[in-house]
Formats: structure tokens, C-alpha cells, sequence
């Protein structure tokens, strides 16, 4: 089975009960979070260029909304605004924050906003947004994450607003729900997205004992989720063990992108059919088909050996923009048309990822968005 729909009742004090849900990418954003490149080992033999992609990043994520920078101390804040000064970047709209990180990839360590829906008892712009806190243990994988795991709590303070922290009751007491925003993608309207291979396997597993309905429930109560889609595999390549973001996105409410590889000698080529087979013959809440839109993926990318999570799905949906990896092959530009055509708003960008995917993430592996409607007031870090 494909896609589970939650027809329980959500559990009372949670996000879901006070009218909460998670925003689709596309709504308005208030701004833009990441954290600036600071580990050369992130990006063996290949760090140089990374700060210089970030800026360009910025640049265009500046232009249409405010952009958050977490960096290690004073000194990195320094080389960073030269580096963004150099290249142009609006820097009126950029606001550096001093929080050391353990890494770079905000999809996954920092916040999940909720947003109210309207009616439901909105009295003011700094009661509509909310923070989900949930774990983040560096993808089930590395031991150092701490750092990381600090960052929604943080963002919920700085911007005085209420956040949830998941839990589940086990055996040994209260646990925390560790969930990563590139596993999941939701449509705002109640659908999610996700994986097994990501949520349900034994392997990277982030939640062990924790059942699939369970999961449900947990999205339910806080992303206000009434169904959940669920993929099978992710990319070849992948270090995070099935992301969803590589593969399959909403881009509108009933319609989803989804990457294929024709090459039957592709390691991506089954996993994605059958992701396309499970999409096709899914069902959103209403009992009508999804919308379906192919994006190719971009041939084989190695380096030392190892095949990289190359995919054109990894795009970031901003204000009036949307920034999508190239990699210097021939289907970026069908994939940048294929995008273009679902975008019809927005400026579609490519952002040239042949190094930042040695790092094993891109776009939106290193973006978190922060919805409008919350009030924000410039502090030090």
C-alpha cells in the first residue's frame, strides 16, 4: 500500500489541535535560513568554491526575501559578508547569526514551521507561526550533531515564538521524534510525502519501534497531516538513506514532480519506476488522481569513485524564484523548461552544483523556509 490516509482524531494541546499546519514551500516566506560552509572535510580536496556558491545562493534568495546565516563566531560572520559584499549580494537583507554548527544541511537540523489555518483563531501576525522541535541525530549515521540539534530551539527563542517538541511515550519514558525536513514533503493541504527506505528501515533507523501508523499519528498531530504518500527507495548516492527531496516534490497542490532514469542500466532506474507506479496510482483525500509531472534525471555523476546524489529534484522554492541544481550536462536544460512549465509565477534559476554535491546535498538540503506572517526584530546572535 501507497498512501495511508489519518482519519483519527488528532491528540488535544498539539499543533493540529490549535489549528495548525505545515505550509506548502510555495506559500509566502518570511525568509530564508541556512548555515554558512565552515568544514573542509564536508568537502574533501574541494572546498575552495563552496563559500562562493553560498553566495551566489544568497544573492538570489536576498533579492526576494530576508536571508538567516548561521556562522561558527565573529570572524566567520566577517569572511562571509566579504565574500557576499564581493559578489553583490543585498546584504540589507541578510541576518548573520553567531551558532556554531556541526554541519551545513538547515533542511534537516533546523526548524519545522506550523502555520494556523485561517478561522481558526488567529488574533494576531505572531500567534500564525509555530516551531516543531524535533531531533535531529546527524541521519542515524555520525556522532556529531549535536550542535545541530540546537537550532529550532534556538530560532523558536530568537523569534519569540511557541514551538512542540514530538514525543512518544515508550517503555523508558518520553521519547524524542527524530524526523528530517528533507525526508518529507507535504502539498499545505494536508498531504505528505515521504519514504520507507528514510522512516521505516532497519538501517540509519531513526526511531526504532516506532510503527508506520505511528508515524502517521505523529504527523497528524504535528504537520497536520491527513495522508501520507509513501515512496519506496531513494537515490543512488544518498548518505541520508531515502530522502524524499531527491526524488519526488509537491510543486501544487494536486501536482507532483517526480524524477525518472530511462537507463535500464542505471542503479536509479527501478526505485524510480516503482515511485512513479505507486504516484500514478495514488489518490489524494477527494479520491481523484494526483497530476504527474516526469523530471529526468542528470546522467551519472561520479567523483573518486563515488556516485553522488545528483537530482534536479532538490530545487528550493522562494519568493518569486525557484533555485534548481545543474551539473554541466545535457538534461539540465529540459530539466530547467520541465520546471519552468510548473512554475509559471516564478523565475526558475540554475545553480551550478558539480562541486556542492560532493558534500552530498544541495539546494534544498542546505535551505529551510520560514513561512510569513511572523514578526521579526533584528538581535545579536
Amino acid at each position: 500500500m501507497s498512501e495511508d490516509p489519518i482519519s483519527s482524531p488528532g491528540a488535544p494541546g498539539t499543533p493540529l489541535a490549535l489549528g495548525y499546519r505545515m505550509p506548502a514551500e510555495w506559500e509566502a516566506h518570511e525568509a530564508t535560513w541556512l548555515a554558512w560552509p565552515h568544514n573542509p572535510e564536508d568537502w574533501p580536496g574541494k572546498f575552495q568554491p563552496i563559500p562562493w556558491v553560498y553566495a551566489e545562493i544568497v544573492g538570489h534568495l536576498a533579492r526576494v526575501e530576508d536571508v538567516h546565516i548561521l556562522v561558527d563566531d565573529a570572524a566567520a560572520e566577517k569572511r562571509a559578508g566579504g565574500i557576499l559584499k564581493r559578489t553583490g549580494a543585498n546584504l540589507a537583507q541578510v541576518h548573520f547569526h553567531l551558532w556554531p554548527t556541526d554541519r551545513v544541511w538547515t533542511r534537516d537540523s533546523g526548524p519545522i514551521f506550523v502555520k494556523k489555518t485561517l478561522g481558526s483563531g488567529v488574533k494576531s501576525e505572531k500567534d500564525m507561526v509555530a516551531v516543531t522541535n524535533w531531533k535531529f541525530n546527524a541521519w542515524a549515521k555520525y556522532q556529531d550533531w549535536h550542535l545541530d540539534d540546537q537550532i529550532p530551539e534556538r530560532v523558536a527563542k530568537l523569534l519569540a515564538l511557541p514551538q512542540w517538541i514530538p514525543t512518544l511515550e515508550t517503555d523508558n519514558g518520553p521519547q524524542r521524534v527524530v524526523l528530517e525536513g528533507g525526508s518529507i514533503d507535504v502539498n499545505g493541504a494536508g498531504t505528505l510525502i515521504t519514504t520507507e527506505e528514510c522512516l521505516l528501515s532497519e538501517v540509519q533507523q531513526r526511531n526504532p519501534g516506532v510503527s508506520r501508523e505511528e508515524l502517521g499519528e505523529i504527523f497528524r498531530d504535528y504537520l497536520g497531516i491527513e495522508q501520507v504518500l509513501w515512496m519506496n527507495h531513494g537515490i543512488a548516492g544518498d548518505d541520508t538513506h531515502g530522502h524524499v527531496d531527491d526524488i519526488t516534490r509537491f510543486v501544487g497542490p494536486n501536482t507532483i514532480v517526480t524524477a525518472v532514469e530511462p537507463n535500464r542500466e542505471d542503479d536509479n532506474h527501478l526505485p524510480l519506476a516503482e515511485n512513479l507506479d505507486r504516484l500514478l496510482s495514488a489518490r489524494n483525500p477527494d479520491g481523484k488522481p494526483f497530476e504527474i509531472v516526469e523530471l529526468p534525471m542528470p546522467p551519472r555523476i561520479v567523483f573518486q569513485g563515488q556516485r553522488l546524489p545528483a537530482s534536479y529534484a532538490n530545487f528550493y522554492i522562494a519568493n518569486e524564484v525557484v533555485l534548481v541544481p545543474t551539473f554541466n550536462r545535457s538534461t539540465d536544460r529540459r530539466a530547467l523548461n520541465i520546471l519552468a512549465e510548473v512554475f509559471p509565477g516564478r523565475e526558475v534559476v540554475g545553480i551550478y552544483c558539480g562541486d556542492l554535491v560532493w558534500g552530498l546535498g544541495t539546494l534544498h538540503c542546505m535551505t529551510q523556509q520560514q513561512p510569513a506572517a511572523v514578526p521579526y526584530h533584528r538581535q545579536d546572535g
